[in-house]
């Protein structure tokens, strides 16, 4: 099933990302026939569009089958595509549009590859600045109203960093506020002055609330800081409402405040996620609504009525949708006590020797939330029961359970996996000779540390993507990555000695369970190598393991013809080892 994402309203209808054709592609839903077609093809994917607040102009970004290098396009009107980057070794990330639209800005790592730069263009020139050469990772999050200043920010970590203002005239940076390296700033929106600045942030908190800052004084307000994160914050037009969604345990609330009233009002679509919320100009909220049980699709949420529309921009039917399972949620206490939260999948029918697999998000900072999963939805429909566990680790449950595994803690995560298989295996339905374990990226790791480590514990493992040494994927991956990455593996000088305990490509003879891992030639995260040195080892003493390599590929399966060849591949292989 295609999956949609970044709706943006222009004139007729609403533009959005698909990838019904086998790629993600620019499509069209037309508000009048209430129908939805293609918009613009191109030969590589679109990974994000942005439209210019005066016209219907675009901006897109692409890559080159998976390699990340993200080169930026303008696409005028009539669909005439501008590159506007040069640079095919390097990485380009969008930062905005001014609000005149005759100018916009960007991150690139195209002076060194480690560091990024800031860069504005002049669209009626296209003259090229480089406004803020520096020696580590810098975002523009946007222009501040008056167009002579760009909002910035450096990023310390994958979770940390600070934001402030560089005047695109002098070069001056003012840095909002004086932060440690342990706070997040980000999604900031304008009052219609351009005197206060909303955002989110998580500044002293443990999870990221909803705040005003007032440029003049300084001072940062809370407007809403509930005990779970608040994600999608986007502004109406004339800067009167927020609109926000609350993570509740992997499930999202949407919430519209008043913000001169500080009036709040939430709205539900159901057990699911709400993303890419966007204002149009009648102050209405288009958004991506994704659940277990519906696959992810175009809404309209009309904040008068407080009533959601769905738009159909998908193939997928109601008698499709009836056979999709949704999970409940699974909590097991932990070596240490603590609570470990898992959505769990029961087929329709199932008996006492139901077999289980195991999905194992990537980051590791990522989550596993309650959104329509071709995998694990192909499974439940075979019989399988699916646990999706949020390790200790994962984002969405606060500062101190994120930073749980940071480390020489790298361990305790998979001890969190290792709890959950146990206790399901003590359930009545559940054949415990039949448990596997598929994880993507750092889930990839998960995979081959569990059955390095616990090799008693599941009797198959699919590895995607993931990482088999820690060692060779600092040594390796891409130098812009590295030290970002640190922070949170620890580096080669420090921790080499302890990556060498850890790393499964060390273990491999106590691998028991026949393995199937897939990644892509272009991955610049986890390189290849990462799967093929476990290979080579696995098949050095003939141990039985399956690999699907994909040239046109990078850190992921972003084509469908490849994502059916995967996702076929990996059933099969469980049905083989399951029901012979």
């Amino acid at each position: 099933m295609q999956s949609v994402s970044s709706p943006v309203a222009v004139k007729d209808g609403i533009l959005f990302i698909s990838d019904e054709s086998g790629l993600p592609q620019l499509w069209k839903y037309d508000s009048s026939e209430k129908t939805y077609a293609p918009f613009l093809e191109t030969e590589d994917r679109i990974q994000f569009l942005k439209k210019f607040p005066n016209s219907d102009d675009l901006i897109i970004g692409m890559d080159i089958q998976g390699n990340e290098r993200e080169q930026l396009y303008l696409v005028s009107e009539n669909k005439e595509i501008t590159r506007l980057t040069k640079v095919d070794d390097a990485i380009h990330v969008f930062g905005g549009i001014s609000n005149d639209g005759h100018h916009v800005a960007w991150a690139s790592n195209e002076r060194d590859a480690r560091f990024y730069d800031i860069y504005t263009m002049n669209m009626n020139t296209k003259q090229l600045t480089r406004v803020l050469e520096t020696d580590g990772t810098f975002r523009v999050l946007g222009w501040r109203p008056s167009g002579d200043e760009l909002v910035i920010q450096e990023v310390y970590t994958n979770l940390y960093n600070r934001i402030g203002f560089l005047n695109i005239h002098t070069k001056d940076i003012r840095w909002l506020l004086d932060t440690d390296e342990n706070s997040s700033f980000h999604s900031p929106k304008f009052s219609s002055d351009g005197q206060v600045i909303y955002v989110l942030s998580n500044y002293g908190r443990e999870t990221t609330g909803l705040a005003q800052m007032d440029l003049e004084t300084m001072k940062l307000t809370w407007l809403d800081d509930p005990d779970w994160d608040i994600e999608n914050l986007t502004i109406n037009p004339d800067k009167s409402k927020l609109a926000y969604t609350t993570n509740e345990g992997g499930i999202d609330k949407g919430w519209i405040l008043n913000i001169h009233s500080g009036h709040r009002v939430s709205f539900e679509l159901g057990f699911g996620t709400l993303a890419d919320l966007a204002w149009n100009v009648a102050n209405e909220i288009h958004l991506i609504y994704n659940a277990p049980t519906q696959p992810a699709d175009v809404y309209v949420h009309y904040i008068d009525t407080g009533v959601s529309e769905r738009l159909y921009c998908t193939l997928a039917t109601s008698e499709f949708e009836a056979q999709l399972i949704e999970p409940e949620v699974y909590t097991v206490r932990s070596f240490d006590g603590r609570s470990i939260p898992s959505f769990l999948y029961k087929p329709k029918e199932y008996n006492k020797n139901t077999p289980v697999a195991f999905w194992v998000h990537g980051g590791p900072e990522g989550q596993t939330k309650a959104t329509y999963h071709p995998v694990i939805q192909s499974l439940t429909s075979l019989g399988y029961v699916v646990c999706a566990p949020n390790v200790r680790g994962s984002k969405g449950y606060g500062k101190t359970y994120i930073h749980l595994d940071d480390v020489r803690k790298r361990m305790d995560s998979v001890k969190d996996l290792i709890e959950i298989a146990e206790a399901l295996k003590e359930e009545p339905y559940v054949d415990e000779k039949k448990v596997a374990v598929i994880g993507r990226s750092y889930g990839g790791f998960m995979v081959l540390a569990a059955v390095t480590h616990y090799p008693h514990v599941f009797t198959a493992g699919i590895d995607l993507v993931g990482i088999s040494s820690f060692r060779t994927f600092l040594e390796n991956t891409g130098p812009w990555r590295r030290k970002l990455r640190e922070s949170e593996y620890g580096t080669i000088e420090a921790d080499g000695e302890f990556f060498d305990e850890i790393d499964p490509i060390h273990y491999s003879e106590r691998i028991t369970a026949p393995l199937m891992v897939s990644h892509g030639a272009n991955d610049p995260r986890v390189p290849i190598a990462e799967t093929e040195q476990i290979i080579e080892e696995l098949r050095a003493r003939n141990h039985p393991v399956e690999y699907i390599r994909f040239e046109d590929e990078g850190h992921g399966i972003v084509k469908i013809e490849n994502q059916i060849t995967a996702y076929t591949a990996m059933a099969d292989f469980l049905q083989r080892l399951y029901n012979e």
